[in-house]
């Protein structure tokens, strides 16, 4: 009878597991679809686009990449100007939101809920209801033109700021601190040294979120950049389209991809530490 049990116990959990596996490849199957729809569309022409839908990939590729070319779209320029802001700004919001999160774990003052909930309040105020301010802002300056205004600015990020906090709460033994201020390590020395490797995850997980929004931003570029040389890949991919009575989607398409490909690479690079990280936080002593 026991053996009975155990046996249907086994069979229950192995076919409980295999519903699991196939309902996690139907996921992500389901989560490939739409960039691998986008990658075939790269390669067929505007009619085979409007006939419907393919899932097979055409003999169009060169030729859309042509006319991509031929309307004046310089890939290699796009790609520059957009890695050095997405870049630059996911390096600046990391960072001083670790910083941040760090400084409202660690230290005991006064006003340290209050301030919690002055970001908690910054962060439920969208972008686009100050856009005018922060554009007339940075016109007083001389900074239109320039990758400054969308660079710096990432220094404030509310919400990488509180996902941080979160992660240090949990993770964070504040006797390493205190250890490390014992044996006379400063303050910054201790948080570039000590907490930030242990925040790696975090760290990456947020950078992954913090590179393809700014990749992908098309609002804030689009108001302050005006000098051709100085759009980046969204920006050039939205001027694509033709007059009303010609659109060459694939060459759309095929813009489409080659500004999604750098968002592969970054995401592969970093879900290392993401899958390090949760496997870390799965051994309990």
């Amino acid at each position: 009878m026991d053996k009975q049990l155990k046996s249907g116990g086994a069979f229950g959990l192995k076919f409980s597991r295999t519903i699991i596996y196939i309902i996690c490849i139907l996921l992500s199957l389901l989560s490939i679809l739409p960039f691998w729809i986008m990658f075939v569309n790269a390669t067929r022409s505007t009619a085979e686009i409007q006939s419907g839908l393919s899932l097979l990939p055409s003999t169009h590729f060169m030729n859309n990449l042509q006319v991509l070319l031929d309307k004046s779209f310089d890939p290699i320029q796009g790609f520059m100007n957009s890695f050095v802001i997405s870049g630059s700004a996911t390096i600046l919001t990391v960072y001083f939101s670790s910083l941040a999160a760090y400084g409202l774990v660690t230290y005991d003052w006064k006003l340290r809920k209050p301030f919690f909930t002055f970001i908690m309040c910054v962060m439920m105020i969208p972008s686009q209801a100050s856009a005018i301010g922060f554009y007339q802002f940075m016109y007083k300056l001389g900074w239109t033109n320039s990758f400054l205004p969308l660079i710096l600015p990432a220094i404030a990020a509310p919400a990488v700021v509180f996902f941080m906090r979160q992660y240090l709460l949990a993770t964070l033994s504040l006797e390493i601190v205190e250890a490390s201020r014992v044996d006379g390590s400063s303050e910054f020395k201790t948080f570039n040294r000590i907490i930030l490797p242990l925040m790696m995850p975090a760290v990456a997980t947020q950078a992954i979120f913090a590179f393809v929004a700014n990749w992908n931003n098309l609002f804030m570029p689009l108001i302050l950049l005006t000098q051709k040389e100085k759009y980046t890949m969204p920006i050039m991919v939205s001027l694509l389209r033709g007059d009303i009575y010609k659109t060459e989607f694939g060459s759309i398409y095929m813009g489409l991809a080659l500004t999604a490909l750098p968002l592969f690479v970054v995401y592969f690079l970093l879900s290392r530490y993401i899958i390090a990280g949760v496997a870390l936080g799965g051994v309990k002593e």
